[in-house]
């Protein structure tokens, strides 16, 4: 029996702006946020403690806000993600200490965890309460994918320009901390501009992820429910072949994607000559990067369909992701201007690569989960990204100079891709909560 809600249109709708809204501030503070915490001062090991201080934190809270999610709602938890990098971002805008700075990092650790899973579990739940187990899926992912990457790569344009044109005139940037007795300085415009947007962002959450009730939850009901749900996620993989086909392929994404944004900006800085001018090639680079994953995502449907299913179109993806990094690290001896044409030509098929996975393998995972551990399985998935990225990224810093890094990051795609070469036996389809 399906149950009355929101049209698959209206959820679909919601679930784009919702991913549009709660990624442009991560693309505002992208470009300018190395250089504000070094004009507040902080030395560069500093500035790695405080990014430690954000990875540290997403990282230990990822599953325990995946079980809160699925206990207490998706909409509640979203919120307070929202509340959460509202806070952080006016600390870094606005802070000059260290502990300061440090703890917005941190609550933007909180955040980001808090927000891994929630929106897109309540989109699935939405539309499988609505039409069924086989509804759609993989149109709404695609395009809530697609907005999530093109609302980093419009604020990192925005983020880039905003100090730069705030910086203009004969006495750069000094009427702002004129009038706000050095409080605000250009560089921290775009996190003050992000945090503006995190309260529009919590708003539409409150008013627009409407769910079914659910039981009263009691404080120790919740602390009692959570860790149960999180040993439920780690036992994800051990007993579905897909489920584990999806997980590591993530790691194996996570892998690529620590070699190439930690390999990239030096590439910029080597070929422009300075790090001011690299810097603001990279942030170009990015906005492109992240519009050609917004096009990979709204293609992941047509993709799917031509390759004759999920399975096959995260294997096709993969692939062309793969040959990306390959012709990066073929050209990375090279300065020439067919070989920097050839380098940004690959830099964007890694993004278009990924795009186009992206909402395949999150179809392909919906339909192995059901309700009650919806947002868990999608902290799970973001958990093994994270960890993969931080151990690839130590690697990446041991591995020489040279094509080595690159071909790192092409193998682990070239890896992820293979395990979807045989097709998983089908299983099942698990009941929704409202069915």
């Amino acid at each position: 029996m399906r149950t009355a809600g929101l049209d698959e249109r209206t959820a679909r709708r919601r679930f784009v702006t919702v991913s549009f809204l709660f990624w442009l501030p991560a693309g505002l503070t992208l470009a300018p946020m190395v250089l504000l915490l070094t004009e507040r001062g902080l030395a560069l090991a500093a500035v790695a403690a405080a990014f430690a201080a954000h990875s540290l934190t997403a990282a230990a809270l990822e599953l325990p806000t995946g079980g809160l999610s699925d206990a207490i709602g998706r909409r509640a938890v979203l919120a307070w993600a929202g509340v959460l990098n509202a806070c952080a971002l006016l600390l870094v805008g606005l802070g000059s200490a260290f502990w300061v700075l440090a703890l917005g990092t941190a609550l933007m650790g909180a955040g980001r965890a808090l927000s891994s899973g929630p929106a897109e579990a309540w989109y699935v739940d939405t539309v499988r309460a609505r039409s069924g187990p086989e509804a759609d899926l993989r149109t709404g992912l695609a395009r809530g994918s697609a907005a999530s990457s093109g609302a980093i790569a419009l604020g990192t344009l925005l983020g880039g320009g905003l100090p730069w044109l705030l910086g203009l005139g004969p006495d750069p940037g000094d009427w702002l901390r004129r009038a706000t007795s050095g409080l605000v300085v250009p560089l921290s415009v775009p996190a003050l501009l992000g945090a503006a947007v995190q309260i529009v962002f919590v708003l539409h959450v409150l008013r627009a992820l409407t769910e079914p009730p659910r039981p009263a939850a009691t404080p120790r009901g919740v602390l009692r429910s959570v860790p149960g749900t999180v040993v439920a996620g780690l036992r994800l993989g051990a007993g579905d072949a897909l489920i584990r086909r999806v997980l590591m392929t993530t790691g194996a994404v996570g892998t690529a994607l620590a070699a190439l944004e930690l390999l990239t900006p030096g590439r910029a800085a080597a070929l422009t000559g300075t790090a001011e001018s690299g810097a603001v090639l990279f942030a170009g680079l990015a906005a492109a990067g992240f519009a050609c994953s917004a096009l990979g995502s709204h293609l992941a449907p047509l993709v799917a369909r031509l390759a004759g299913g999920g399975e096959r179109a995260v294997l096709w993806s993969l692939g062309v992701s793969a040959a990306g990094l390959l012709i990066l690290g073929a050209t990375v001896s090279s300065t020439g201007a067919p070989a920097t044409a050839a380098a940004a030509a690959g830099y964007g098929l890694v993004h278009l690569g990924l795009g186009s996975a992206g909402p395949s393998e999150n179809d392909l995972l919906h339909r192995r989960v059901d309700d009650s551990g919806r947002a868990t399985a999608l902290s799970v998935q973001s958990l093994a990204q994270q960890l993969a990225g931080a151990l690839a990224g130590l690697v990446v810093g041991l591995l020489p100079a040279g094509p080595l890094p690159w071909l790192l990051g092409a193998l682990a795609l070239l890896t992820g891709a293979l395990l979807w070469i045989r097709r998983t036996a089908a299983v099942p389809v698990p009941g929704t909560a409202g069915a």
